[in-house]
């Protein structure tokens, strides 16, 4: 049978491996926490943000039709309030967005059912596309930043990461 003295280090030396463990446990908890979150502030929008860069990619290559299309609308149905000579007059080569290989994605922010995506264009006006979740039909956005107060956070980490 063990000593008192040996028996008292084993118990003392168990109670600090618990320690330990539950340190590393909680650590990693708030790593997992962290991680998390900056992960779902940079991607929540992303297959609103690819359809956005989908409609650049058409505007470079110069498929205007394909690009309208995204408005969801189509030659044989097209749009009552946005017909294709007014999407290129906002769009074609002589507009003021022409460079569209120039264009950033600057700001993505949900809003409702959909995301607002700010496009920034050098020596022009910015645009804001308003992508619907559902059927990811773009238009134009209603607000430039959508109403009430907001945390830009996934704006802020895309600036840390994009240099």
């Amino acid at each position: 049978m063990a000593s008192y003295l040996e028996s008292y280090g084993a118990v003392e030396e168990h109670k600090a491996r618990q320690r330990r463990f539950i340190k590393l446990g909680v650590l990693l908890a708030i790593v997992v926490a962290i991680v998390g979150t900056v992960a779902y502030a940079l991607f929540k929008n992303f297959s609103e943000e690819s359809r956005a860069k989908e409609f650049l990619q058409l505007m470079a290559n110069q498929q205007y039709q394909d690009a309208y299309r995204l408005w969801g609308c189509t030659e044989a149905t097209p749009c009552r309030d946005y017909s294709f000579p007014k999407f290129m007059d906002d769009w074609g080569p002589k507009s003021g967005h022409a460079n569209a290989s120039a264009a950033k994605i600057s700001m993505s922010q949900s809003c409702g059912s959909g995301v607002l995506i700010r496009l920034d264009y050098p020596g022009a006006e910015a645009v804001t596309l308003w992508v619907e979740r559902k059927n990811d039909i773009l238009s134009f956005a209603p607000w430039p930043e959508c109403p009430g107060k907001h945390w830009h956070i996934g704006t802020f980490l895309r600036g840390l990461f994009s240099h």
